[in-house]
């Protein structure tokens, strides 16, 4: 038989379990040692984060983008899922790799570190499930270390947020481009990237 309850009881104490807190000396030594995939993973406040699972449209529109890249910028300054580095006080725990950056001198220029804030023109994330981070999490990465730029395709709403201006860790300008329209970059402006290039099948 039930019984009469007059107050609603307290929810239950939800624990996390215990996450760990990984370092980029961590994830050398690791896979060094042949533990960590690292093309498979970029480090992210901390977490390892799976680059694996990317859908079809997510591959075109890089592909896409990569390629218009190449042309506006030279083929030799655009990289594919490269990682880099970000503010100082951040890089002990963060090493992201943007689905794309552009970079101020050569590729073949960087032989044993990364490129740094400083190098780089342009950052682009393709957001097919990840929006929310994109936007979020490495965005805020992004600003505190000065990004000049920092593109993010939206697939749900077939747009380009581009971002600009850092100042305290956020980026001050954010504007949506609809598929519809162009937009050139800040390092290019002679430029113009028709948005729906990356939409195309």
């Amino acid at each position: 038989m039930p019984t009469l309850q007059i107050e609603a009881p307290d929810p239950p104490l939800v624990l996390e379990p215990p996450r760990k807190r990984w370092t980029r000396s961590e994830c050398e030594m690791l896979e060094s040692t042949g533990v960590l995939d690292h093309e498979r993973l970029e480090l992210v406040e901390g977490e390892l984060i799976s680059k694996m699972g990317k859908k079809r449209p997510h591959s075109n529109a890089l592909l896409s983008m990569f390629v218009w890249l190449q042309e506006a910028f030279g083929v030799r300054f655009v990289c594919p899922e490269t990682p880099i580095d970000v503010n100082p006080d951040d890089n002990p725990i963060n090493e992201p790799e943007p689905d794309i950056v552009v970079l101020n001198r050569r590729y073949p220029s960087f032989v044993s570190n990364n490129p740094g804030p400083k190098d780089i023109r342009l950052l682009v994330e393709i957001a097919h499930s990840s929006l929310t981070f994109d936007l979020t999490t490495k965005a805020a990465l992004y600003a505190r270390a000065g990004i000049v730029e920092y593109w993010v395709l939206d697939f749900e709403t077939r747009r380009l947020l581009v971002h600009r201006n850092p100042d305290s860790g956020k980026f001050r300008t954010i504007i949506a481009y609809q598929e519809q329209e162009s937009v050139a970059p800040l390092a290019a402006p002679e430029h113009e990237f028709p948005v729906s290039i990356a939409f195309e099948p």
